[in-house]
């Protein structure tokens, strides 16, 4: 699966901070992905044209969708390239989950939603680990639509079934539609609204869906497609409500089904035996685990623990130092654990401290630029995180979207109308750069040039040597976290703001409090992310949209900037790679030169670590490392560590 992409795919935006130190990235997906990537996926990088099947008249029908090119698998594809399509089927993965669940159900701003707890949800289309803006049928056979796409008909397949052995039809998608439309995500109901005009059902599995007028040709298709499928009877029978938390899983036609679990302990699903897809080509070699299990923990620390110990099996390794110096216990150096790099061909995920443009405070970029001074990467990576990470300047970090330098003559095409909207810089100067420190945790000379903003912006120092405004007010700055790993990291940087007379504060609060502090806005600095896509679209509005800034749960920083909303548009509008690019590197260094966020860091491989039974293809898929998807179970090594005390049998 292309990133939007997860490392994307997370729990619930806001559900769990991103933090260096988490599992977060792969705890929460699947190949049926869970609420972020959900709503990622109806924006992003879905997107249309495909390979013809055949046509009638100016209709294409077809088995995919890419917009910008020729799709890899023909229509009699077998399985993918980057799976073993003979796998073996059994055995369990248990991974570990960072503090409570309250919920099982994942499409709600309410509650904290279980890890994987849209696994059991399928969608029309899905795409894959290999390539860049393609997705292919699962619930749908076929599509079909006109060369104007202002149309799209979605042929089911009659062997589709819930869990519950019920078919999945054409008024099972339509029901979802309208739910999702009615109960949804703000951001989401807002932008669907302004694409949809309308739903048909034609037929027991035939749904047609009209495009409006302004609906962007990538995003239309690959929006309805992308709706993770309910049933009807199910939400009718129970009167649930999709933006309600409840602890009652809904029923979907995924491969996973939810098990059985202890609040705030431990989650498991368990592979659907009946499950109606198996033998589909675009499953072949997939969901081979026949158990997936969640062990919550709500300290890092303990979570590393506990895989040392054999609780949970696999861990994909977000802390530089665990990674440097802790992975030295006797079931790794016996070789019952296995250490090792996998690559990751994906976009940086965006992570960085993100301030909060509602707050006044905020609201004059000298401030916010100086708070950028007095982060000191450089220091934080040979002392604290082992040389293991490079600085994230982009949104794209990490792919050739990323603005660089003075902006080309495409570029200045669609900046220069916006002039008189952008940020100071932004026609004249190199795009933006996270400023370079030296190798003490206060680089003087930053220091130095944060005062300077900091002093010119009114904040000046008193003789208690505190920043006070006009009007009195000091300079407070609080930072909140939900995990005490992430203290190394913060402590220091409060104390540089604290040199430079800010009166700041780290807050660790927990995790049921943090995600209602940052759902509602209440904060000034969180480590939040950014995940974008190769292939950008409307999702974008929900990201940096001013419509959706007092509303979205991904637009953190609150931003609303008309000349970013423009460039949002040209990036929706663009026909082609080279315009899509050029839209994408304007808007980059447009959103970079606003100093709303302090990047981080970012790492181009997976560290993983599991007990050594489970095993993978020779080359995994460049976007996806799929441990629960692809993977599978040996049964053999599996019992012999069993045999031997090393885990629970």
């Amino acid at each position: 699966m292309v990133k939007n992409r997860l490392n994307l795919t997370y729990v619930m935006k806001k559900g769990f901070v991103m933090l260096e130190l988490l599992q977060i990235n792969y705890l929460v997906k699947i190949r049926i992905r869970l609420i972020a990537f959900v709503y990622l996926i109806f924006f992003g990088s879905l997107v249309s044209t495909g390979s013809v099947v055949n046509a009638d008249q100016d209709n294409i029908k077809a088995h995919g969708f890419n917009f910008f090119g020729e799709l890899k698998y023909p229509n009699d594809f077998q399985h993918l390239d980057y799976v073993n399509p003979n796998a073996p089927k059994g055995g369990e993965i248990s991974i570990w989950g960072f503090g409570t669940f309250d919920s099982m159900n994942p499409y709600s701003r309410k509650g904290r939603a279980a890890s994987l707890s849209s696994a059991p949800f399928e969608s029309l289309l899905v795409e894959t680990g290999d390539e860049i803006g393609s997705s292919y049928g699962l619930l749908a056979e076929s599509i079909e639509y006109p060369a104007d796409q202002k149309w799209v008909i979605f042929q089911l397949r009659k062997e589709a079934k819930f869990s519950d052995g019920t078919p999945v039809t054409a008024d099972d998608v339509a029901f979802t539609y309208n739910l999702f439309l009615e109960q949804g995500l703000p951001s989401y109901r807002a932008v669907l609204a302004e694409i949809v005009q309308g739903v048909e059902v034609i037929g027991p599995y035939t749904i047609k869906y009209t495009f409006s007028d302004q609906a962007s040709k990538r995003d239309a298709i690959p929006i309805v497609g992308g709706l993770p499928v309910k049933s009807q009877a199910w939400f009718e029978r129970s009167q649930a409500r999709l933006d309600e938390s409840r602890m009652e899983p809904a029923i979907g036609s995924g491969p996973y089904i939810l098990d059985s679990f202890e609040i705030n302990r431990w989650v498991k699903y368990r592979r659907n035996p009946e499950y109606w897809g198996a033998s589909l080509p675009i499953n072949r070699g997939r969901s081979n685990f026949d158990e997936i299990r969640v062990e919550y923990f709500a300290d890092t620390n303990a979570a590393f623990e506990a895989f040392k110990s054999g609780a949970y099996t696999m861990r994909v390794e977000n802390s530089s130092k665990s990674w440097a110096t802790a992975y030295d216990f006797p079931a790794l150096n016996d070789g019952h654990v296995v250490k090792k790099l996998m690559p990751d061909g994906g976009i940086a995920n965006g992570q960085s401290f993100v301030m909060n443009l509602r707050r006044e405070k905020f609201s004059d970029i000298r401030v916010r630029k100086a708070l950028s001074y007095l982060f000191n990467f450089e220091w934080s990576r040979e002392s604290l995180f082992y040389g293991q990470y490079a600085r994230i300047n982009s949104f794209w970090e990490n792919s050739d979207l990323a603005a660089s330098g003075l902006p080309s003559s495409e570029e200045m095409k669609l900046l220069s109308p916006l002039e008189s909207d952008l940020p100071s810089g932004v026609l004249t100067q190199d795009a933006v750069m996270a400023p370079v420190s030296g190798t003490k945790p206060m680089d003087r000379a930053n220091l130095r040039k944060a005062n300077a903003l900091l002093d010119d912006a009114g904040w000046l120092v008193g003789a208690d040597g505190l920043r006070r405004n006009a009007s009195g007010d000091t300079l407070e700055i609080e930072i909140i976290e939900d995990s005490a790993a992430f203290d190394r990291i913060v402590l220091p940087f409060v104390e540089n703001m604290k040199a430079a007379g800010i009166d700041a504060e780290y807050d660790r609060i927990d995790p049921a409090q943090y995600t209602d502090r940052t759902r509602n806005y209440d904060f000034d600095i969180i480590t939040d992310q950014f995940p974008m896509s190769y292939e950008p679209s409307s999702g974008l509005k929900q990201y940096f949209g001013s419509d959706t800034a007092d509303d979205s749960v991904f637009n953190s920083m609150g931003l609303k900037s008309s000349a970013v909303d423009a460039l949002i548009e040209h990036v929706v509008a663009a026909e082609n790679k080279s315009d899509l690019k050029v839209a994408v590197k304007a808007l980059d260094r447009t959103l970079r030169a606003y100093n709303f966020w302090i990047p981080q860091w970012y790492n181009d491989q997976h560290r993983v670590a599991y007990w050594d039974m489970y095993e993978h293809p020779e080359e995994i898929a460049p976007y996806d490392l799929g441990y629960l998807d692809y993977w599978w179970y040996n049964e053999g090594k599996a019992k012999a560590l069993k045999d031997a005390g090393f885990l629970r049998q």
